[in-house]
């Protein structure tokens, strides 16, 4: 009797009759469970899973029980009264659902507490199934988490399948799997990338989440050296690279990850207090390290989830399957190739071994303000920061190259075009642009928000360049070029409108391409040198479908620059240009008019 045994219940509906809510869900999800007999709520507790946080990963699982399968007859389910107004506190709110469904018999797995009685009930199936010889399909809740148990997800979002892989104990271990995950996805005709429609090579725009723990919340390194954690926090912070340079296109405070400084702008004082608070208490317990930084690593709304450094899973006391002891970085997009992913796992690997031997707890965070979406927003500085951090780690004797990255580098800002003049080089590479999350517009069936996805932004370098006798101009506007510290080196950033949706902040800002780019030698008046960029099409039509395979792609990409496309004639004079001191790095072309 004091084993763990399976109970049922009678279900009495007003109507006599059990109705499913109309839809096309699995028949668990249809249950009209708020027509059953009232249960206070003091009575009503639930299926209250194991917490995975005390399971034991070296005790095995019990031989499961060999049960008799009864028929229905043999079943005595005892009848009770429902008297009104008082808890009907036997009755169930779970239950297994079996129902035919294009051709098959499918069970629908109700909550359960643990993975013992998981494994129990799928062995009942299977028997009833082997012994009707029918075929079954399980479907419903998952198991419930247990250490002892590998597993792993394939989920379908929009336009991406999602999935979680298992977790692998050794570097061995992790490549292996990631190259067969990239081997299987290929066999099925599926890729970690796409080509938009103007060429530009990108992610799938699913995401590459790493998720970092230990084989059991005991032993996840941030439960037992919590200052891993505040060095993570603290370090990505002090280094943007970490989150632009291995970014998906949507960025910014209302994006998928936001950086701590980008959501509110109190975030970094709230973080030095928390950061202090953990370094004033000697046994920190794991509840505490979720307490102090849970209210801190949220976006703009405080959603957990949504967050560079996602803790929904470290240690929240609130709910066992928030205490596994992980630490989730999202700002990372898929990689095109296998060994560009291995990469990015072995620098998080190297980060984190180089933190926990040298733990990062600077005096004050860096306040980088406007900044950070200026100067940032543009490929050479990235790349500048980006060697910082592999300096560090060399300096901790972890002989990664930055070279491993150029990669990634150049798949995150591609090449647009080069010309020259002389000795004077101009390169136009992609930068970042973080997009404006609008306001709410009445949609059909609801509300909705618009992401303003048309401006976009490029990085305009000049090497060997005379700023006494020559100018860079955009459209006619003079840029404001910065030197980069290399002797003759220059660089701008132009943030231009590429298209105009109909749901845009500024609506009444057409296009601002085609963009020419001239050279301009003061000493004559006349352009010397000059480019022509577009958005799309350079005839002006629109592309009606994506690139069907890579030659398109980079056929669309390379036709938007044209080398020779300077403005014709001698130079008129510059457009005044009111410029901003927020944003010093960047000619933004929507202030020219």
């Amino acid at each position: 009797k004091s084993r763990q045994c399976w109970i049922s219940c009678e279900w009495e509906f007003r109507s006599g009759h059990l109705f499913l809510i109309p839809g096309d869900s699995a028949i668990g999800l249809r249950l009209p469970l708020n027509e059953l007999p009232w249960i206070d709520p003091a009575d009503d507790v639930g299926v209250i899973q194991t917490d995975p946080a005390g399971i034991d990963i070296n005790q095995p699982f019990p031989e499961p029980r060999s049960l008799p399968l009864p028929s229905y007859e043999d079943q005595a389910v005892e009848k009770k009264k429902i008297e009104p107004g008082k808890s009907a506190k036997w009755i169930l709110h779970t239950a297994l659902c079996v129902e035919p469904k294009n051709g098959h018999i499918h069970v629908f797995i109700p909550p359960l507490p643990n993975m013992e009685c998981y494994i129990e009930l799928l062995l009942a199936v299977e028997a009833t199934a082997e012994k009707l010889d029918v075929t079954v399909v399980i479907e419903g809740e998952k198991p419930p988490s247990d250490p002892r148990i590998q597993q792993f997800s394939v989920t379908p979002d929009p336009g991406v399948l999602e999935v979680n892989i298992h977790p692998a104990n050794s570097w061995n271990e992790l490549v292996s799997i990631t190259e067969t995950l990239f081997e299987e996805a290929a066999q099925t005709r599926l890729k970690p990338d796409k080509f938009m429609q103007d060429g530009r090579h990108t992610g799938s725009a699913g995401g590459c989440h790493l998720v970092l723990g230990g084989a059991t919340p005991q032993k996840s390194p941030f439960l037992k050296n919590p200052e891993l954690l505040a060095s993570m926090v603290s370090y990505w912070q002090y280094h943007p690279a970490l989150s632009f340079m291995f970014s998906g296109l949507f960025l910014g405070p209302t994006s998928q990850s936001p950086r701590i400084d980008e959501a509110r702008h109190d975030s970094l004082y709230e973080l030095e207090i928390a950061l202090r608070e953990l370094k004033n208490h000697e046994d920190v317990t794991p509840w505490l390290v979720d307490r102090l930084f849970r209210n801190i690593l949220t976006d703009l709304t405080g959603n957990t989830h949504r967050a560079e450094f996602c803790i929904d899973k470290l240690f929240n006391p609130d709910r066992s399957s928030g205490r596994l002891g992980l630490v989730e970085l999202r700002s990372f997009e898929m990689p095109p190739h296998v060994q560009m992913m291995v990469s990015l796992q072995l620098l998080v690997r190297s980060l984190v071994a180089h933190l926990a031997e040298k733990p990062f707890r600077p005096r004050k965070l860096v306040r980088w303000g406007v900044e950070l979406h200026d100067r940032f927003m543009l490929p050479h500085y990235i790349w500048d920061d980006f060697l910082e951090v592999i300096h560090d780690l060399k300096d901790n004797s972890l002989e990664i190259e930055a070279d491993w990255f150029a990669p990634h580098f150049d798949f995150r800002f591609p090449l647009a075009g080069k010309l020259g003049y002389k000795e004077i080089e101009i390169e136009l590479r992609q930068a970042i642009e973080p997009w404006h999350t609008l306001g709410e517009e009445a949609m059909a069936g609801g509300t909705t928000r618009y992401v303003d996805s048309s401006l976009e932004r490029l990085q305009v370098k000049v090497s060997a360049f005379q700023p006494e006798r020559f100018q860079m101009r955009c459209n006619q506007a003079i840029m404001p070029l910065k030197p980069t510290g290399k002797p003759g080196e220059y660089l701008c950033g132009l943030r231009y409108r590429a298209w105009q949706p109909p749901h845009c902040l500024h609506p009444t800002i057409p296009p601002d391409t085609p963009l020419y780019i001239d050279l301009v030698d003061t000493k004559t008046g006349h352009i010397v040198a000059g480019c022509r960029y577009h958005s799309s099409h350079p005839g002006g039509r629109s592309f009606d479908n994506s690139p069907i395979n890579s030659l398109e792609a980079d056929g669309r990409w390379r036709s938007r620059f044209d080398p020779y496309g300077q403005t014709p004639g001698a130079a008129p004079d510059p457009k005044p240009y009111r410029s901003a001191n927020e944003y010093p790095f960047t000619l933004d072309m929507r202030r020219l008019r």
